[in-house]
């Protein structure tokens, strides 16, 4: 029987170099990938480094797969524009859809690769994303937006381990003593630090604007709409405030902010759009739960898929613009829309 041909996609860090160990002793053949995603050559040559040491402990070849210009318009230009807009960003979820489990797996597939295999912790089932056994690393959220078709040749291989299982796989494999003491990647790869250092190359960011509330009374100012996101609570001066408001919605083109106390925030529906579903019922109607962001908890919902309309079953807070509604039946991901309204 033929062994199966498996492209690992290598970062340069412990996971993805535990991927790489643990498929190549099952017997697999293996090659890595490393994707240049945008214009840092001092950390890619950390990376690559790193990937070379990986290369020769498996005796294995690794491709450099150069994806910045794709990068920079499916996801870098996408985050600018949906701040500009007044709206939050989720890049690592596009990331996840036009380039990892996109220009990267469509690169396995026509360098005949049987599966692409990441270190994303998650697992498939029956072609379907379900969510990882290490519920504290679990990125089942970021991977719902990805194309259905592409799961039936994708392995997430920790997605059935705990970090701390990861860990001590990693203690075996000698070059990973040096690589496991730098410290991890952070959940967006292009900012190193905070998201406005991003903006600033493109806006002045620091524009002062009016809050008002509801009613369109001016009650304070902030210091560029940019700098906010729904539900913050921080940031903006208010003239006179008894308790604690919250930023309800954004106002780009006045450059204003509308804030109120914490029961306005709270929502009974929302709309999506970019509609991705794994679920194959024709069913209009869907009772799932939703998480709307990263980390907030799974509630109960019903969506409306020819509406693009989720209903909560009791309110909530935190209904962000352009961010993520990630769909579930228990720990299985049925699909995600991007928040509209």
């Amino acid at each position: 029987m033929k062994k199966k041909k498996i492209l690992v996609a290598l970062s340069g860090g412990v996971d993805s170099t535990v991927v790489a160990y643990l498929l190549k002793e099952q017997g697999f053949m293996i090659e890595g990938v490393y994707m240049k995603l945008f214009d840092d050559e001092a950390y890619h040559e950390k990376n690559l480094q790193n990937i070379e040491l990986v290369a020769d402990f498996l005796d294995i070849k690794y491709h450099i797969l150069d994806l910045r210009d794709e990068f920079k318009k499916e996801v870098y230009d996408n985050f600018v524009d949906t701040y500009k807009k007044g709206e939050t960003p989720n890049p690592c979820v596009l990331c996840n859809r036009k380039i990892k489990l996109g220009k990267m797996h469509e690169f396995a597939m026509e360098k005949g690769f049987d599966y692409l295999a990441t270190g994303h912790y998650a697992k498939i089932e029956n072609e379907k994303i379900v969510s990882a056994k290490d519920s504290s690393k679990d990125q089942s959220y970021f991977l719902s937006n990805v194309k259905k078709d592409v799961l039936k040749s994708t392995l997430f291989p920790l997605g059935d381990m705990l970090k701390s299982e990861v860990k001590e796989i990693a203690k075996k494999i000698d070059i990973l003593q040096t690589i496991a003491k730098q410290k991890e990647s952070t959940e967006i790869c292009f900012v190193p630090n905070s998201y406005l250092d991003i903006l600033q190359n493109h806006f002045d960011t620091y524009q002062e604007g009016e809050v008002i509330n509801q009613e369109g009374e001016i009650i304070g100012y902030h210091f560029g709409y940019m700098r906010y996101t729904i539900g913050q609570r921080k940031g903006f001066r208010l003239k006179k405030a008894h308790e604690p408001h919250y930023v309800l919605k954004i106002i780009p083109e006045k450059n204003r902010i509308v804030v109120g106390k914490k029961d306005e925030l709270l929502k009974k529906e929302f709309f999506i759009r970019d509609l991705n579903l794994f679920d194959d019922s024709n069913e209009n109607s869907l009772k799932c739960k939703v998480k709307i962001r990263y980390r907030s908890p799974k509630v109960e919902c019903t969506l409306y898929k020819k509406e693009k309309r989720v209903v909560f079953k009791e309110p909530q807070a935190g209904v962000t613009p352009s961010q993520v509604a990630a769909f579930y039946d228990d720990e299985k991901v049925l699909g995600s829309g991007l928040i509209k309204e």
